[in-house]
């Protein structure tokens, strides 16, 4: 593994999941935990990733605004219920839009392991609802 260039491919994912494809910022988060010692494992994933991204060049986001809503934010949350195998942790993610533009999104580990998932879901809910709230 010292000769793959997976510090270079993971710092080019990390750049693209924080600037234009929110998409993928879970895996590429997931990915950059093993930088110090990956494996053929991560690799693969890391090529699968880009496979992904390739086949995604078509598509935008478009942004304009949205003629049915008068509302000026749409949010949506989600949360997995001890998603992450090695720490029980749940998964939190939610997506800011302003008409029809994503201006906000976030996926990340939880910072406590919820027991049941309404707890889970519920936290999820606060943070969009505090992302909102600044917003």
């Amino acid at each position: 593994m010292k000769i793959i260039p997976y510090l270079t491919a993971i710092g080019s994912l990390m750049y693209l999941a924080t600037t234009t494809c929110p998409d993928i910022a879970y895996t590429a988060g997931m990915l950059v935990c093993f930088r110090t010692d990956p494996g053929t494992a991560h690799w693969t994933a890391v090529k699968h990733l880009l496979r992904y991204l390739k086949g995604m060049m078509n598509y935008a986001i478009t942004y304009q605004p949205d003629p049915t809503s008068n509302h000026p934010f749409t949010t949506f949350s989600e949360a997995n219920h001890g998603g992450c195998k090695d720490s029980g942790r749940s998964t939190s993610g939610y997506l800011v839009k302003i008409g029809t533009r994503a201006v906000c999104w976030s996926s990340k580990l939880q910072g406590i392991i919820a027991l049941l998932s309404t707890k889970a879901e519920y936290s999820a809910a606060v943070k969009a609802g505090k992302e909102i709230y600044w917003m």
